[in-house]
């Protein structure tokens, strides 16, 4: 009895450990991202089959026809329905739904369920009528969201619940693809936002057990077959950056065309609830042409990759893709490109490959090799994550040797991209809306430091009209260092410093002065809701030790005074917490 006493004590310590713990919530996160990611592909493949009367065991995108006319009215049904959503969506929520990445930049990883299963089924419908996106946003927005509900019931702590978040997201890339390796990266550099040897073992375990419920479920994932790969030789390095390079601009010309084609739709001045429509007609139209632009394009991808067209066949393709993509996002279905910007990097690569032999034949570029660097430059440049793109190519070609070129091909978009755009499409669609976060990096603690939170509310006031003698009486040297100066009684003049009025002064000036001659900072204040980055900007720009803050811009009601000082102390303790918080400590 003592022994099994001692065990079961020995056993409950081991539970109660914070990374054990951890880890068995990964675990059962990444199996339930894998149940429901298993659903939601087997869902979409089956509206496929019922709506496009697809023959057995071929994917949508890999016909070399449709069947019908009426297969390419399929899409514009489902802008119907998106549209019909969008109006409902637009009537009773006041706000946008909230993805993985913004969440834990913003929120500690808070996620709101309601907007986990809207998103999941805005996907499903975008993907399963046609529409050219992904399920992935889908994926990762139901492991994520589940994920978060889980820790949150929990009472995580925020580092813990940013975590959690993560691996959910993990999970459904692993669940999906069947590549732990890559969906862990994901986790690490497009969700949380930093790689850490505190989160490897959590990630990993969810990225494992996603992929293992996923093949257990006889989920028919998306392992991205290229087939053997020559050797890489040295001179083939400087090709390959080029392409790297190439690749990069190409995914900067897809973000900006996504915001130029939705802008275009707003110019139309067609209701949001007509929009989706319009663009269903659009891909309806360009599916008739090839249909390997239609869904995400897992069967086009094989296609390509496995038998030999023409550059002109592939150019062809690349561009019909490219505009059936970004009409589907900037008409407003829902879903991501993920696997379209693999799709089209592939297609890249392909083409370079072609025209490089021309030009330079002894160069001996292969189109397998070329198609996987620009597979996953063109991803880097458009979803982000290097590590991640590299990974995804290991595991899809087994090839150790070919990871270094793909590496460095995808750190050069990586460079670029971050250079001249800033932005990868998830947090470009976030900056449209107004938000400046570049990546899932925590910075939402640095909202809650607020100019409300750290000001002072007691301020000494004279009024601006005050002469110079009886400022004088009223503060004297040592009383205060400076004095707000309003007009009209209640609205900001600007700042007086005491010694300033004690300055030596004629007995004319003294008698006939006022203290407006002595304000300074007349038009620059702060307002209560600026965060502390803000803050110190405006203290930087103004060369200012000391600032009033005012209610608002249009009425200057002076509220309260900050420092310069105080500020920057109380951001460098915050910003030392979350350094402790992302290591691990208590």
């Amino acid at each position: 009895m003592k022994l099994a006493h001692g065990h079961g004590v020995r056993i409950g310590g081991i539970l109660q450990a914070k990374g054990i713990s951890t880890v068995l919530l990964a675990c059962l996160v990444g199996a339930v991202a894998g149940v429901f990611v298993t659903l939601m592909s087997r869902t979409v493949q089956m509206m496929h089959a019922s709506l496009f009367s697809l023959p057995v065991d071929v994917r949508l995108s890999g016909l070399l026809h449709l069947s019908s006319l009426a297969d390419a009215v399929v899409p514009v049904a489902g802008g119907l329905i998106m549209g019909i959503a969008a109006y409902f969506l637009r009537r009773y929520r006041n706000r946008p739904l909230l993805d993985p990445i913004e969440a834990n930049a913003l929120y500690g990883g808070r996620m709101s369920l309601n907007d986990t299963w809207i998103v999941a089924a805005q996907t499903m419908i975008s993907s399963g009528f046609g529409a050219s996106v992904g399920l992935e946003a889908g994926f990762t927005q139901v492991g994520a969201g589940l994920a978060s509900r889980l820790a949150r019931a929990l009472k995580l702590r925020r580092n813990d619940v940013r975590v959690l978040v993560g691996c959910g997201a993990a999970g459904a890339i692993a669940a999906a693809f069947g590549a732990p390796l890559t969906s862990a990266f994901y986790g690490f550099e497009l969700i949380i936002g930093v790689y850490s040897l505190a989160n490897v073992a959590p990630v990993m375990a969810a990225a494992v057990s996603a992929s293992l419920m996923a093949d257990w479920l006889g989920a028919e994932q998306f392992p991205i077959e290229v087939g053997a790969m020559l050797p890489i030789l040295p001179h083939q390095y400087l090709p390959f950056l080029l392409l790297g390079a190439i690749c990069a601009f190409a995914s900067i010309a897809i973000m900006q065309l996504v915001t130029l084609v939705e802008r275009g739709f707003l110019s139309i001045k067609a209701p949001s609830a007509v929009r989706p429509l319009l663009g269903g007609v659009i891909i309806g139209l360009l599916g008739m042409i090839s249909p390997q632009i239609l869904s995400s394009g897992h069967g086009a991808m094989h296609l390509y990759l496995t038998m030999h067209f023409s550059f002109w066949a592939i150019a062809t393709v690349f561009v019909l893709k490219v505009l059936a993509s970004v009409v589907s996002l900037g008409s407003g279905f829902r879903g991501g490109l993920f696997f379209a910007s693999l799709f089209l990097g592939a297609l890249l690569g392909n083409m370079f490959a072609t025209l490089f032999a021309i030009v330079l034949p002894s160069a001996g570029i292969h189109t397998s090799v070329a198609a996987v660097v620009g597979m996953t430059s063109l991803a880097v440049g458009v979803v982000g994550g290097p590590l991640t793109m590299t990974f995804l190519a290991l595991e899809a070609t087994r090839d150790l040797s070919l990871t270094g070129i793909v590496l460095a091909a995808a750190i050069v978009s990586s460079l670029v991209v971050r250079s001249v755009f800033g932005y990868s499409f998830s947090t470009w669609r976030l900056h449209l809306r107004g938000e400046t976060i570049r990546s899932a990096h925590d910075v939402g603690w640095m909202r809650n430091l607020t100019v409300r939170s750290m000001m002072r509310s007691d301020v000494r006031t004279v009024s601006e009209n005050t002469s110079l003698a009886a400022f004088r009486i009223l503060f004297p040297l040592g009383s205060a260092q400076r004095v707000i100066a309003l007009k009209d009684g209640e609205e900001y003049a600007g700042m007086i410093f005491v010694p300033d009025a004690h300055a030596d002064v004629s007995a004319e000036g003294e008698k006939q002065g006022s203290v407006r001659s002595l304000i300074r900072f007349p038009d620059t204040v702060l307002i209560p809701p600026m965060n502390a980055k803000a803050a110190a900007d405006i203290f930087e720009a103004a060369k200012a030790e000391e600032l009033a803050v005012v209610d608002s811009f249009r009425t200057r009601r002076v509220v309260g005074l900050m420092t310069e000082g105080h500020l920057m102390r109380r951001y460098a303790e915050e910003l030392d917490k979350a350094r402790r918080d992302l290591a691990g400590e208590t």
